[in-house]
């Protein structure tokens, strides 16, 4: 198989992590997920809490009506600037780890806007999966002890934090289907047509 690295960036409640699993496991590649941030950790010598403590600091910020000093460029700033473990080197750092994983294998990445950082390769495909109403209450509910309102409002604020980090960083939409190559309602689908509608774009796309 010719390398490629998918990209999935998804409602919570949607299954896009169960998807990406599914699709790493049938194509042997490696899927990364909350060993983005333990890589990041290691390759920047920050503990992993303070990177898990900037993503709650962005979604308080107001979210989508934020902005950091400056849009991600991929600088690294080294451990003698005050701005060593500001929230954009922090990002930085993650943004690092995953363009060495694209340069050195095929695999599947959940998350961290993947996809606006590696928007510059040819070989990535990038997808957002998202599903109605019901089927989220549904999904969620098999993971969350919450039910109705108490539930619907996990899954908005779950999805608030993911729509702050990525506006934040990239100054896009994160739900904004011009950001992905294909954007997959897993309600319709299923998990398993999912997988199967990324491997036939695939097939389209490289052959």
């Amino acid at each position: 198989m010719k390398k490629v690295v998918i990209t999935i960036e998804r409602q919570y409640g949607s299954g896009g992590r169960t998807v990406g699993e599914m699709l790493a496991n049938e194509l042997g590649i490696h899927y990364y997920n909350k060993e983005l941030v333990v890589l990041a950790s290691e390759k920047s010598g920050i503990a992993e809490n303070l990177f898990r403590l900037a993503d709650e600091r962005i979604a308080k910020k107001g979210g989508i009506f934020s902005r950091p000093k400056k849009l991600y460029e991929g600088k690294l700033i080294g451990p003698e600037s005050p701005e060593f473990t500001s929230e954009e080197n922090l990002f930085n750092y993650q943004a690092a780890v995953i363009k060495e994983l694209a340069a050195k294998e095929s695999c599947v990445i959940i998350g961290r806007a993947a996809n606006y950082i590696l928007r510059d390769r040819e070989d990535v495909v990038s997808v957002f999966v998202h599903a109605p109403y019901e089927f989220l209450m549904r999904e969620a509910g098999k993971k969350q002890p919450l039910t109705g309102l108490e539930l619907e409002k996990f899954i908005e604020n779950t999805d608030h934090v993911k729509a702050s980090y990525y506006h934040y960083y990239t100054g896009e939409n994160w739900d904004d289907a011009r950001n992905y190559d294909l954007c997959l309602n897993s309600g319709r689908l299923g998990f398993d047509k999912c997988v199967e509608a990324i491997k036939a774009y695939m097939g389209v796309r490289f052959g």
